[in-house]
Formats: structure tokens, C-alpha cells, sequence
């Protein structure tokens, strides 16, 4: 009897990536073929997202593209998972037929019994929360490469009042600090050379009085070769432990996405953001002084509800002060199921893309400025392949998230670390020459390094 394959097309936050590969992981185990073509599979499913407005209306389109393989192949399961599971499951399902499944991010595990049920015609609806489930016992699939990423918790507590996580993702949990540190040693023995540790905000993690700091430090013993990275962070829980970790292990890498939002106190407490621009630039100032040479990135939101001119010039004035490496910058979307969705939406859409236009202009301004400040300087680079461009130069990534293009050379491959010497940049691209190898791939580096 042929093997079942299966395809997932992913939507939105690396989150919603690792939640990929979870479900890929508990169907490899049930007998799964994966494939990378909806049209060799009998299931498919689109892993949701529900963060920005045009999200569902995006899911929509592509289900009336995979009706067309329904059609030519009545037997194919089509499901719904991730964030628009509980939102979108009566309209899917009941009304329009459009789905078979619809799981939420908490009930993935029943995956392969709804699939079993969807087989002979029935219906599958699995969108309850969960208090307790991180799936610390589920290997993820995933396929050979350098860089990976890692869920290390789950939901949210903040309750930022433009957000529908703690709403569609639950409250949140910890996974153990070992079985994270033991995923880690996993990834390095099959060659990864970077990890990115997960969660929407990463550094209120606790495991039996163990934070943040101390799963990085854990993680960072485990392969001095191996780089580390996190997102996201809430600037009310970083703190000064988290930054001397980070500056004390030097594969831990300097650089921290910290949203700040807007640079306006009275919009912050309108988001309940919990903390105040002063405290946020402090916040800044100290881990320049901590971490040298650390590198921050943002998110900023335009045109919140009651956001006056004068608020969005004081978030300009934040952004020239901070002079953030990078930044995705957004218009405020109301969230149906948020507080925020109740407010007035007083800021019309012109003026949101006005605001926005000028918050995008400054951060490009600000990023080419940066980049510019560093030509001549030396850089250390992970290897991960030729650019998008040519196959006459290779990309790779600095410590700090910047894309470096190079010439291409036989001489090094994926995975290596090279030094290169940058001559050229642009807002968000640097350039340069090889200097040397550092470390192969495959070798590891001594812990004192």
C-alpha cells in the first residue's frame, strides 16, 4: 500500500515555521511521506497566520487554487492549522465546505486521527487551548541545512492590546531547558551552524526557576561553532542577567529585535505595553554598554487608534535616537477578538500610509548611514551559499543579521566562517572581499574560543 504524503504550505511568523515542522515530525512518525508539491499529495495542509488583515483573505485565494486538486482528486484531505483554526472554522467547514481539518496550534497531536476521519468523510475541529502542551516530546522534521529554528515556549501574557496571539496561541509555557539543550546538541551532530531559540517573548522563558540567560549560556556550551540567536523580546523583561550572558559567550550573537512599537508613552500604555520610551532607551544605552558592538532591530506600528502627529514624530524621534540596524514596520490592522479592535480607528488610511511612508524612508536612511559607518572594517561571515543574484559571488550573514555578498571561491562552502573585509554597502546589503578561513565547516572551535 502507498505511503500517505503530505504537504504544508506555511504562512507568516517563524513561529508558525517550527509549528511546521512539529506537525511534519508527528506525521513522519504515523508512516508520512513528505513532499514538496501540493500536487503529489493526498493531505495538504496551510499553517495560518492571523497577525495582519490581508492574512485570511491570502488563505482564501489559495484554497480556491487547491479546490481545483480536491476536484481532480476527490479522496486529497485539505486542512486548516495555526492561528485562523478558531476564527475561520465554522465559515470553512460549515458554510462554504471548503476544509476538512481545522486544528489549532494546541492539538496538533490529533492530527493523524483527524486525517484517519477525513479518509472516510468525516469532519475534523481541534482548536482548544492548552495550559500545559509545548510538545517537548516531539522531534521536529526537518531538512539538512545550516540554520534552524526552535520553539522554547508557547503563547503569550502580555495582552498587547493590537495582538491576537494570547488569544489564538494561549497563555504561556515553557518547554525544559533540557530537552531544548539536547535539540541543540541534535542539530550540531547533523551539521547546523546556526540556531535561532523561539517564542513570542522569549526572555520571560522559565523551566523550574531557570530564565532566559541561563538556557542561552546552557545552549551555548554545546557547540562554540554553533551560532545562537533568539526573538522575540519584551523590553519589560530584559534583563541585565540576559545581557551579560549574552556578551560573556561568543557564539551567543550580538544582536537583540527589541519592538518598541511606537515612541509615544501615551500610545505604549494605549497598547499596554508596559513599560515607558525612557525605560526602553535606557534599556538601549545599557546593553551598548554591556555588549559591544551588539546591533538591534525593531517593530514599529503606524497609525495605532488616537495616534496624533505629534506621537508619531515623537516614534521618529526614538528611531533617530536608537538608529536601529532594521525594522519591519507596519500599519495598525485591527484584530477582531483584541481590545484594541473596540477602539475608535481614528487614524484614516491615508495618513496611516503617509506615517508609515516616512517611518520606512527614515529606517532606510538610518540603515544605509549604519552600513555605510562600517566599510573598511572586518568582518566575521557564515558561509550559506550563493547569492540571489549570481552564482559568481556567495551570501552569507554577520553576527549581527547582515546579508554580506562576496566573490565565490572554491576555496570555502556552506557552513564555513570567513572574514571579510566590506568596500560596498547599501541600506540592506553589505559587500567585500574574503580576508580568510576561520573555521571549515564540520570542524568545531575550542569552548574558550
Amino acid at each position: 500500500m502507498p505511503k500517505n504524503k503530505v504537504y504544508i504550505e506555511t504562512y507568516g511568523c517563524q513561529m508558525n515555521v517550527a509549528d511546521t515542522e512539529i506537525v511534519l515530525g508527528i506525521l513522519k512518525n504515523k508512516g508520512y511521506e513528505v513532499t514538496n508539491s501540493a500536487d503529489n499529495a493526498n493531505v495538504i495542509f496551510l499553517n495560518t497566520c492571523s497577525i495582519r488583515e490581508n492574512a485570511e483573505q491570502r488563505i482564501y485565494g489559495r484554497l480556491g487554487n487547491l479546490k481545483k486538486i480536491k476536484d481532480n482528486k476527490p479522496e486529497t484531505v485539505i486542512g486548516i492549522l495555526g492561528c485562523m483554526a478558531e476564527r475561520l472554522r465554522t465559515d470553512l467547514i460549515d458554510q462554504k465546505k471548503m476544509v476538512d481539518i481545522v486544528v489549532g496550534p494546541d492539538e496538533y497531536k490529533r492530527i493523524p486521527e483527524f486525517i484517519d476521519n477525513a479518509f472516510i468523510g468525516e469532519k475534523g475541529i481541534g482548536v482548544k487551548l492548552s495550559r500545559t502542551e509545548t510538545y517537548d516530546d516531539i522531534i521536529p522534521y526537518r531538512e539538512d541545512g545550516l540554520s534552524a529554528w526552535i520553539s522554547v515556549m508557547r503563547g503569550c501574557d502580555k495582552f498587547c492590546t493590537f495582538c491576537v496571539v494570547p488569544f489564538t496561541r494561549g497563555r504561556e509555557r515553557s518547554r525544559s531547558l533540557e530537552s531544548i539543550v539536547d535539540e541543540v546538541a541534535q542539530l550540531s551532530q547533523r551539521g547546523f551552524r546556526e540556531v535561532s531559540l523561539l517564542g513570542q517573548n522569549v526572555n520571560s522563558y522559565i523551566d523550574n526557576g531557570r530564565d532566559f540567560a541561563d538556557l542561552l549560556a546552557s545552549c551555548a556550551v554545546v557547540d562554540r561553532s554553533l551560532r545562537i540567536r533568539f526573538t522575540t523580546s519584551h523590553p519589560q523583561d530584559l534583563s541585565d542577567k540576559l545581557l551579560h550572558t549574552i556578551a560573556e559567550h561568543s557564539n551567543l550573537c550580538n544582536y537583540i529585535h527589541l519592538p518598541v512599537q511606537s515612541g509615544s508613552n501615551r500610545i505604549l500604555e494605549a497598547m499596554n505595553r508596559t513599560y515607558t520610551v525612557e525605560h526602553y532607551l535606557e534599556l538601549i544605552e545599557k546593553a551598548r554598554r554591556i555588549i559591544p558592538g551588539v546591533s538591534f532591530s525593531t517593530d514599529i506600528i503606524a497609525g495605532f487608534p488616537g495616534e496624533t502627529y505629534e506621537d508619531h514624530l515623537q516614534t521618529i524621534d526614538v528611531m533617530q535616537k536608537v538608529r536601529y540596524d532594521g525594522a519591519y514596520m507596519f500599519k495598525y490592522s485591527p484584530r477582531e477578538g483584541t481590545k484594541a479592535f473596540r477602539m475608535p480607528d481614528s487614524v484614516d488610511e491615508a495618513t496611516k500610509t503617509k506615517r508609515l511612508n516616512e517611518i520606512i524612508d527614515l529606517q532606510q536612511s538610518i540603515s544605509y548611514e549604519v552600513n555605510q559607518s562600517i566599510i573598511g572594517q572586518e568582518e566575521v561571515v557564515l558561509v550559506e551559499g550563493f547569492s540571489k543574484k549570481s552564482n559568481e559571488f556567495f551570501a552569507g550573514r554577520t553576527d549581527s543579521n547582515k546579508v554580506v555578498i562576496f566573490p565565490y571561491s572554491e576555496e570555502f562552502k556552506p557552513g564555513d566562517y570567513i572574514k571579510v573585509k566590506l568596500n560596498k554597502a547599501t541600506s540592506a546589503t553589505l559587500f567585500g572581499d574574503v580576508v580568510e578561513m576561520l573555521i571549515p565547516s564540520g570542524s568545531k572551535v575550542p569552548k574558550t574560543a
